[in-house]
């Protein structure tokens, strides 16, 4: 039993049989990897091609509804303009003229009208026409209706009749004197008749588990396969929420063009809906998309792994023969140093590789002595070298450690045993940097200079230090004898000149961006024009700041500040830049931001200013802001004329009563949103 194990133990180790599988193994490498690559180009062109295509729906879907909305409204418009006086004095009349609107009831669930007051004074349903006992003079929408005297989509509410959540469209009725009443229509979202087709599509359902949703802007579910998530968030569908979280964190645009959102393991996509302000959501699942390509690769491997079998079966034979040469050398080599044998005697005879190997071990016995006396002087002059330097030197070889000094020892951490022998990248604080400093130590030594770096270092017990790292290779014209290194502590020079970089660029106090970061990021604005736009400059002045310095101190001035700068940043895109100017002044600049989406964070920034509450000394303090608005235009000459423009709206939104967000206009006047 020994001798089969034996047997067995030297044919897995034969030469022949890893040249074998060798061949096996490049054979199935070189077929699988194709593969691999192949079936990858082919799952990133679909996932593109399909991204693509979700976004061309997602936008189609968002214009229908948006069609949907404008045709609602002309209807309702249209039927406005018929009521007659007589019609209006009446409630019966005025409920006959709303129960002969046939086309109008079946385009809603709901069609009434109502009083300047809010009085219901006649409603039309699938049970009939009555004149019911309701006032919605305390809906927000029928007060918008009648304070802004245009047609509006409601967001979605409890019905005031049916109690179920409906989508309120209403049209202001007007005469010489004003508005008088209200024509309206609603639709209730548990029946869908108006998203019934968006979630439920012929294309939809046939597709591979894919999921269409409609919502507000705020995220509350109008439309979903399933009614029990109706009026619930986007970000309670897993399907969704890492898209809707990333739609947030972005500014929340309603973009009717349609966007690229991440979710893992779908395709998502989202439009806007012009006109209600909703949003589009479809989700179609990766692995569905990719379950064909992923099968022929499986096939492929399986394939791949059958021809490599047969290749080795055939190669195994065929390599035995042509290595039987070898038994003879190795006989040689057994005895190649012990002086029994004539060093020019027992060589075999062949041409190729062995024969050159033979002539080749011919030489070795009577160069080795000399060698080794030569290494062992070399070694001994550059230990005493090693010994007497103040700095960490040593001498590395194909990336690993052949010596090293006490002071390298210390300086890592380390003893001597533990990093002779080991790979360079063992003192690496990461692979990256490790992987970094390869090329640049290569481009100094093809010029003909020493390497000199400042990197990361890492200590046994996790402790990362700054290390000086200078290099040279031994030999010049032959990089690959190895290379001398020497290295020294410089934490504290790097932070020290860290510290001193942030300062130039940072306000002490808030910690924001300083003058001097907001005019190169401006600078870069400009020097990208037209590629950086869109793009919008806010510029922010606190109101009663003066009264906190005044009656609190200035220590009080600077905890506000910073409470200032919270909530400043807590309002914007991570892409966004907050400056401190200076005194109670700030700035945002939003790159990459439309006017819209501008105004939106302008306006939460201000809100975010006037809710906070300093507990200062049993005092609550507060303050307000005064917002400027400056979207980037083709006709802004340059820096300063836009700066001024937004500063010029910041003093507006003060003289307009404070605690506002004025907007610059390419023309005068400016409008103030908010001021209050």
């Amino acid at each position: 039993m020994n001798f089969i194990s034996a047997r067995l133990l030297a044919a897995l180790h034969s030469l022949k049989l890893r040249i074998t599988l060798s061949v096996m193994a490049v054979l199935l490498l070189g077929i699988g990897l194709s593969t691999m690559v192949l079936v990858r180009q082919a799952e990133e062109a679909t996932l593109v091609s399909q991204h693509e295509r979700e976004l061309f729906e997602a936008a189609r879907t968002a214009g229908v509804l948006s069609r949907r909305v404008v045709e609602l409204q002309r209807a309702l418009s249209a039927v406005g303009a018929q009521v007659k006086p007589e019609d209006w004095a009446s409630d019966a009349r005025l409920s006959a003229f709303i129960g002969d609107k046939q086309v109008l009831r079946g385009l809603f669930s709901t069609v009434f009208a109502a009083d300047a007051d809010g009085r219901m004074r006649a409603l039309a349903d699938a049970t009939g026409v009555r004149i019911p006992s309701v006032n919605i003079a305390d809906r927000d929408y029928f007060r918008r209706t009648l304070s802004e005297q245009r047609a509006l989509v409601s967001e979605p509410v409890a019905g005031r009749v049916s109690s179920e959540p409906v989508i309120v469209f209403t049209m202001p009725l007007r005469n010489a004197q004003g508005v008088y009443g209200v024509v309206g229509g609603s639709l209730r979202l548990a029946s869908r008749d108006l998203l019934s087709d968006m979630v439920d599509a012929p294309e939809v359902a046939a597709a591979m588990e894919a999921l269409v949703v409609v919502s507000d802007a705020h995220g509350r579910i109008l439309a979903h396969p399933s009614r029990a998530r109706l009026m619930g968030s986007v970000a309670s569908e897993p399907r969704l929420a890492e898209a809707y979280a990333q739609w947030v964190a972005s500014g929340s645009s309603v973009e009717p063009a349609g966007l690229h959102l991440s979710q893992s393991a779908e395709v998502v996509t989202a439009a806007g809906v012009a006109g209600a302000d909703w949003m589009v959501w479809r989700a179609l699942p990766e692995a569905e998309l990719l379950a064909p390509l992923r099968a022929a690769r499986h096939q492929a491997l399986a394939g791949a792994a059958g021809l490599a079998l047969l290749m080795g079966l055939v190669l195994l034979p065929l390599v035995g023969w042509q290595l039987r040469p070898l038994s003879a050398l190795e006989h040689r080599a057994h005895h190649l140093f012990d002086g029994s044998i004539d060093v020019h005697a027992g060589w075999p005879d062949v041409q190729g590789e062995i024969g050159s190997l033979a002539g080749v071990l011919r030489h070795v016995a009577a160069e080795r002595a000399q060698l080794e006396s030569f290494n062992a002087q070399v070694l001994q002059k550059l230990g005493s070298v090693m010994a007497a330097a103040p700095v960490g030197i040593a001498f590395t070889r194909k990336a690993r450690f052949e010596l090293v000094s006490a002071e390298f020892c210390r300086l890592c951490g380390r003893d001597e045993s533990a990093m002779l022998g080991q790979p360079t990248r063992m003192i690496f604080a990461s692979n990256e940097d490790y992987e970094a400093l390869a090329p640049d130590v290569r481009m100094a030594f093809a010029l003909g200079d020493p390497y000199v770096g400042e990197w990361q270092l890492l200590r046994p017990d996790g402790h990362r230090f700054w290390a000086g790292l200078r290099g040279r290779p031994v030999d010049p014209l032959h990089h690959e004898e190895g290379t001398i290194w020497t290295i020294n502590d410089i934490t504290e020079q790097v932070l020290a000149r860290e510290q001193l970089e942030w300062s130039a660029t940072h306000d002490a106090l808030t910690g924001l961006a300083n003058r001097k970061a907001f005019e190169l990021r401006l600078g870069r604005v400009f020097e990208a024009l037209p590629r950086s736009m869109p793009a919008a400059l806010l510029m922010l002045d606190l109101d009663h700041f003066k009264p906190v310095n005044d009656t609190a101190g200035h220590a009080a001035g600077d905890a506000m500040l910073k409470a200032v700068a919270s909530a400043i940043t807590s309002r914007v895109r991570a892409s966004d830049l907050v400056v401190r100017v200076g005194g109670d002044e700030f700035a945002v600049l939003l790159e990459r931001c439309t006017p819209d989406t501008a105004l939106r964070i302008a306006e939460a920034i201000r809100q975010a200013v006037m809710g906070i509450e300093l507990h200062w000394e049993q005092r609550v303090l507060r303050v307000g802001a005064s917002l400027g608005l400056a979207p980037l235009t083709a006709d802004v000459p340059n820096i300063g004329a836009w700066v001024r423009t937004a500063d010029a709206a910041c003093y507006a939104a003060k003289a307009g009563g404070r605690g506002g967000v004025s907007t610059a206009p390419t023309r005068p006047p400016l409008t103030v949103v908010g001021s209050k």
